[in-house]
């Protein structure tokens, strides 16, 4: 699904330098690295605070934590993505709330949110899932009137911009209270191991945030407030600085991937491609999903496999069906569009480094399932 070898191959003197730098100064924790990959992230996101922590479930924790929810509270999210983004919510023994999703973007539905608020409701977590921005702007107008935290869960779309109605944009997880990010190899923005980080332009929150990372710590031994351990190590920035100065040129080979996919199938009455926006870059395409219509996705999948093409279903079984979230408020009309999502989604292949002779092989290997 992903040719990381491929991408280091292409940038492995510069990565290789930077580890070494890591590995001659011993600096493994905290180092001057990770301090110079937070400031250059800052900078490219253009947003005030950059706090890197050890993985993205860590990040989209300590953002609540940071934001003090209480036992109780209710938090909004989708119920199509993966189930860190709950996860997280149980573990602090707030109340998940899962919503619906869109058909055409399969991001967070608007309308699911206004219908799920409840005088319990404290924070909506909208996640920009495989790469495409959510509706941020009807999301903070909604938040602003009922008075609720917005958690950019960004794990998957970092580089994508949100356009707003006045013409202009912003940085997918820059936009809400607080957002969290994934630096897992396979993101657009991977390390060679785990890695996370919180975004914020709240100095408040971003002081309370860099004390949870370091077990509540702000001097030495001084635990000001309950903390975690989750520090981003010297040897993960290392490779992120070296990838960072490439991150807009990734989204844009993916782009232009996914518009040659799209074209490949344009009009086929059993294939829906993903929306493909000339005008704006508001899809960073961490996933190529297609839904499957009146045919078999499942059969479709074995098809691809035995040609040795990977393929992935992202995701097959909806979150209030997973056993450790399942609640009896949750009623299956409540979730039309995730559970026909779940029976029609399949994603191809999909990296910087494909090439027209490997899209043509996996799009004519997807039209011949058909003929």
């Amino acid at each position: 699904m992903v040719d990381l070898k491929g991408q280091y191959d292409k940038i492995a003197a510069t990565v290789n330098a930077s580890i070494q730098d890591v590995l001659n100064t011993t600096t493994y924790i905290n180092g001057p690295q990770v301090h110079e990959f937070q400031k250059n992230l800052e900078q490219y996101l253009d947003v005030k605070h950059v706090i890197p922590c050890a993985n993205g479930t860590d990040a989209l924790q300590i953002a609540m934590m940071a934001l003090e929810l209480k036992p109780g509270d209710e938090v909004i999210t989708a119920d199509f993505t993966f189930a860190a983004t709950v996860e997280v919510i149980a573990l602090l023994q707030l109340i998940p709330v899962l919503v619906d999703v869109d058909l055409v973007n399969m991001n967070i539905s608007i309308e699911a949110i206004k219908k799920a608020i409840t005088p319990k409701t404290k924070a909506i977590v909208p996640v920009h899932l495989f790469g495409r921005a959510a509706n941020m702007e009807a999301i903070m107008s909604i938040a602003k009137q009922h008075n609720l935290y917005v958690i950019e869960d960004n794990a998957q779309a970092i580089g994508a911009n949100c356009k707003f109605s006045d013409g202009t944009k912003k940085k997918a997880g820059t936009i809400g209270h607080v957002a969290s990010t994934s630096f897992f190899p396979s993101k657009n923005l991977g390390c060679y191991g785990d890695g996370g980080a919180i975004f914020t332009n709240d100095d408040a929150l971003a002081h309370k945030i860099r004390g949870i990372v370091n077990h509540g710590m702000y001097v030495r031994y001084h635990h000001d407030v309950v903390g975690v351990n989750s520090r981003l190590d010297s040897i993960q920035a290392a490779v992120l600085n070296a990838k960072l100065p490439l991150l807009d040129s990734y989204g844009k080979s993916r782009q232009e991937a996914a518009r040659k996919y799209s074209k490949a199938f344009d009009g086929h009455k059993n294939i829906v491609a993903p929306m493909i926006c000339d005008i704006c870059d508001c899809h960073v395409f961490h996933q190529y999903t297609l839904r499957i219509i009146d045919a078999d996705r499942d059969k479709l999948m074995e098809h691809l496999q035995s040609k040795g093409i990977p393929c992935a279903i992202y995701y097959p079984i909806p979150l209030h069906n997973q056993k450790a979230y399942k609640d009896d408020r949750y009623k299956e009309e409540d979730f039309p569009v995730t559970n026909k999502l779940v029976k029609e989604v399949i994603s191809l292949p999909m990296h910087t480094e494909l090439d027209d002779e490997q899209i043509q092989f996996i799009t004519d290997s997807v039209l011949e399932f058909f003929n």
